[in-house]
């Protein structure tokens, strides 16, 4: 069962108040629209409906003019004939045409006026169906940013992102403990290796040979002043 019964309930329906009652406006707006899609089909084909039935009664009211011609032709014979009768029963079969037309044409005047009525009513569902679209693409735009709030709010709050922290928290540490060993190896000094401590033997050599050649070279001063 459809929201709207009749075009009419469509016409005077608020929108706003249907949404604004709905537990799902999403869905519900859906559905108006589909509605009115339908109604609006439904109203254009009576429409087209009308149109075509007018057009087969002109068409019928043309036979019927020309076949009034006819009989008003048979009807003027007979009186040249001198058969008052026949004239008679011509112009009684010329009223009959004369009769059927002007029911005809009656008929096509209601109908002018339920094509009107159906003209207005397919321009105010138009109305009603913009409306309606507008609110889905604006319920759409709200719906997409309420998604995107959600999905920034658990890219902030969501349990990825405090296993993401938390795995930064374990490289963390683990970089606190290498540069801690680091630190470590130059307390105390760093230990000496080999090659250094041989090298600086050799150089404590050199150190003393200058300095036994300086004492030598001052003693040997002394003794030539003397």
């Amino acid at each position: 069962m459809g929201i709207f019964s009749r075009t009419r309930d469509i016409i005077a329906a608020n929108v706003t108040d249907l949404l604004d009652k709905a537990e799902d406006p999403a869905k519900m707006i859906r559905m108006i629209i589909l509605e009115m899609e339908e109604t609006l089909v439904e109203v254009r084909a009576s429409a087209a409906r009308t149109i075509a039935d007018q057009k087969e009664m002109r068409r019928h009211i043309a036979k019927l003019n020309a076949l009034q011609d006819s009989w008003t032709e048979k009807a003027q014979l007979a009186l040249s004939k001198d058969r008052e009768d026949l004239a008679k029963a011509a112009l009684v079969e010329r009223q009959k045409a004369t009769d059927m037309a002007d029911h005809l044409a009656h008929e096509i005047e209601i109908l002018d006026e339920a094509l009107k009525a159906s003209e207005e009513d397919i321009a105010k569902l138009q109305g009603k169906l913009r409306e309606a679209r507008a609110r889905q693409n604006s319920l759409v735009t709200r719906m997409q940013s309420a998604e995107n709030r959600l999905r920034v709010r658990e890219a902030y709050a969501g349990e990825k992102v405090n296993e993401a922290f938390a795995r930064f928290d374990m490289l963390e540490r683990r970089v606190d403990i290498a540069e801690g060993r680091a630190d470590a190896m130059t307390l105390g000094g760093v230990p000496k290796t080999l090659e250094e401590e041989i090298a600086e033997l050799k150089s404590a050599d050199k150190v003393d040979a200058d300095l036994a050649a300086l004492k030598a070279s001052m003693n040997a001063g002394k003794t030539g002043g003397a």
